[in-house]
């Protein structure tokens, strides 16, 4: 072992998949790109962390809703894309040709594209953090999508995708809830 960067730790614990976030300001949509989330618990609460200086954030901050898209791993170049401009003055959707469908609960849409969406309502903002706590109220998923991987952000501009599925359900049965238990792969 040797000394590291402090200020470069983050990059052994940001790992968790990359998360496009849309949302609806009650006059449009928009989305963005976020690495830093995390999984609350297996009652499908989440956390992901943004602020002020996202566009999102008063959306968020005023509907207390939004939408977790999970990316694959082809959609690299749109995932860093949509990072690197801001919904104040570009329409995403349109510049990257994001094809959206409605979602079930919540205004902001689900991203057709992506192998997973998750519907979620805020429980609670940590502002000072930029921490916002998410329920999961329904989630629509592609099972049929060529491309399984989701994206990893290493947070240096590096991004890494899953190898291969290393199974030890049967090792880890009793701490799994019935409903992973029951899930087929």
């Amino acid at each position: 072992m040797q000394p590291f960067p402090l200020d470069q730790a983050f990059t052994f614990l940001e790992s968790g998949p990359v998360t496009l976030v849309t949302t609806h300001d009650g006059r449009r949509d928009n989305v963005m790109t976020i690495t830093w989330t995390m999984v609350l618990d297996f009652d499908a609460r989440f956390a992901i962390t943004t602020g002020p200086w996202n566009y999102s954030w008063e959306a968020i901050e005023k509907t207390r809703e939004c939408v977790l898209a999970i990316p694959p791993a082809d959609m690299l170049d749109t995932v860093v894309g949509i990072g690197l401009c801001s919904g104040r003055d570009t329409d995403k959707f349109e510049k990257f040709g994001l094809a959206r469908r409605k979602a079930d609960r919540v205004k902001a849409p689900l991203l057709t594209e992506c192998l997973a969406n998750i519907e979620c309502r805020v429980i609670d903002i940590i502002a000072p953090y930029g921490i916002v706590i998410l329920e999961g109220v329904a989630v629509h998923a592609d099972p049929h999508r060529k491309e399984r991987s989701p994206l990893h952000a290493i947070g240096d501009g590096t991004f890494v995708t899953d190898g291969p599925v290393l199974d030890r359900r049967v090792m880890m049965r009793p701490k799994l809830p019935p409903s992973v238990l029951t899930r087929k792969s």
